[in-house]
């Protein structure tokens, strides 16, 4: 059986309590080197480990079929959660094609990182009721239709990922979109890793600040009034009267 399971964000303690389950019972463990947490593998030390960093697609499933067909439970270690750039797809559908078993695990993306490190709410009433998850293209290609141009045109709260290196390119196309030069937004780097750095600026200042500290890559832009305000509408939720408010 595989499992593929979300290490969380980054820290060892964010992994799922099933997640941390499945490490601890399993024979062969594939982890995606430089993304996750070494810490986590303390979760599986009887397990045999291979890192990922430099593998092949076909290289990475031949080590699923043995192990499968050697009778060991075997969990695929994916940063954050395996959902959101996690390239499972195309494991799942070669594993499929084997008659192999699978399942998923879900973890904590880094964009939920991003925010409690912030101490943020992506979705504030009268601010923002979407969040978008994107990225700018790089060797995968983005459909044009969600082109960051397009995506920020509707002004919600957007969470950036696999575009630290191209923060000058992602603020000028931000612009372009509509967002307004000042708009709030912010850099985080290894959001819930020990080493985690955050770093407030504006859509504006975003190459700026990527440079100032030196942020070229594992870090998550996020843009949006939500990141600083406190114009924002009471939820109904709490509200004394909130009875009032339910159709």
């Amino acid at each position: 059986m595989i499992h593929f399971v979300g290490a969380g964000s980054g820290a060892k303690d964010l992994i799922t309590v099933r997640g941390a389950k499945l490490l601890s019972e399993a024979d062969v463990v594939i982890y995606a080197g430089t993304l996750v947490n070494p810490e986590l593998l303390e979760y599986c030390p009887q397990a045999h480990v291979y890192d990922s960093a430099d593998m092949t697609l076909e290289q990475i499933i031949d080590i699923m079929s043995e192990a499968d067909h050697s009778g060991h439970m075997l969990v695929r270690l994916q940063t954050g959660d395996p959902s959101i750039y996690g390239a499972i797809r195309e494991q799942m559908d070669a594993l499929d094609e084997l008659g192999i078993e699978y399942d998923l695990c879900p973890g904590v993306s880094a964009c939920f990182g991003a925010a409690s490190a912030l101490n943020l709410e992506y979705t504030l009433p009268g601010v923002s009721q979407s969040l978008i998850i994107t990225r700018m293209e790089g060797r995968t290609a983005v459909p044009e239709s969600e082109s960051i141009e397009n995506l920020a045109a509707h002004h919600s709260s957007m969470a950036i990922y696999l575009s630290a290196h191209m923060t000058g390119e992602l603020s000028r196309r931000l612009v372009a979109g509509g967002y307004d030069a000042d708009t709030p937004a912010a850099i985080v780097y290894k959001a819930t890793w020990p080493d985690e750095e955050c770093h407030l600026c504006t859509v504006g200042t975003l190459e700026e600040t990527a440079k100032e500290y030196g942020i070229t890559r594992t870090a998550l832009i996020i843009v949006g009034d939500a990141v600083h305000t406190s114009a924002y509408r009471r939820s109904v939720l709490y509200a004394a009267d909130k009875n009032n408010h339910i159709h």
